[in-house]
């Protein structure tokens, strides 16, 4: 469905401000995930991306519960520049079970279930297992922020990550293939605030299960309904980044609205 939209004209709509992006085919992937797994699954809970944007609570419980950005890397697919994924992560009793990320346009699929390993399209995957970060290349995101202040401490962030030194920073425009990107060993870490559960549960399962570390900004452990996370091929390069960079707060997913 995504491929085939991206060869058509994309309709276009804002939801919090001008470069919070939705399109319609976004909204037809949701319905189609949901609606699908309800059929062999009808207990279980949903939390959508599109789902939430339309006044649906954003509440992770105990129970078996699906979350599912249907488009992660909208601006992406708006421009059609080609980091687009489908991500899906599966929980039961708040503990992430199974991932999985589909980046469309590259047609890699990366799955990841706990203790069973990962795999990109049915291959292995491990992470680079680089502890030096002077060797390293970071992922990160960059963008409009209402809060001039937010936006200065990411800028800040950035340009200190770049000063340690290392090889480079990266901004792909997907979290779920950034996660994955730590995951096979493209990149050795990954940084982000003001994300969501969404962009982050189906690569979390992914970059664990090759080998990856994944904690909270502070150096604690990790938050699926935080907004924020570190990703990165080990320990060592983790707790630099926590070391280097400045947090600002960004709510979380399960307290707004």
């Amino acid at each position: 469905m995504i491929r085939e939209a991206l060869q058509k004209d994309i309709s276009i709509m804002e939801k919090s401000s001008p470069v919070d992006l939705v399109t319609e085919t976004d909204q037809k992937v949701e319905q189609l995930i949901i609606s699908s797994i309800k059929e062999k699954y009808p207990t279980h809970s949903f939390i959508g991306e599109e789902s939430v944007a339309a006044g649906a609570p954003s509440v992770l419980t105990d129970d078996p519960t699906w979350i599912i950005d249907p488009i992660d890397g909208t601006t992406n697919f708006v421009h059609r520049f080609p980091f687009v994924s489908v991500s899906i992560g599966f929980t039961v009793k708040k503990v992430i079970e199974f991932g999985i990320v589909y980046s469309c346009i590259e047609d890699k699929m990366y799955t990841a279930r706990k203790g069973k390993g990962a795999f990109c399209n049915g291959v292995p995957i491990k992470v680079s297992g680089q502890e030096d970060i002077t060797k390293s290349l970071v992922l990160t995101e960059m963008g409009f922020k209402k809060d001039p202040e937010h936006f200065k401490i990411s800028m800040t962030n950035i340009n200190t990550i770049l000063a340690i030194p290392v090889h480079g920073i990266r901004s792909p425009g997907s979290a779920a293939v950034n996660m994955c990107l730590v995951a096979c060993g493209a990149a050795d870490a990954y940084y982000h605030m003001g994300i969501h559960c969404w962009d982050m549960a189906g690569g979390a399962a992914i970059v664990t299960e090759a080998g990856g570390v994944i904690m909270d900004i502070s150096g604690g452990p990790f938050d699926l309904m935080s907004r924020r996370l570190i990703t990165a091929s080990s320990r060592a390069i983790a707790e630099r980044i926590v070391q280097e960079i400045t947090e600002f707060p960004c709510g979380r997913d399960d307290t707004e609205g």
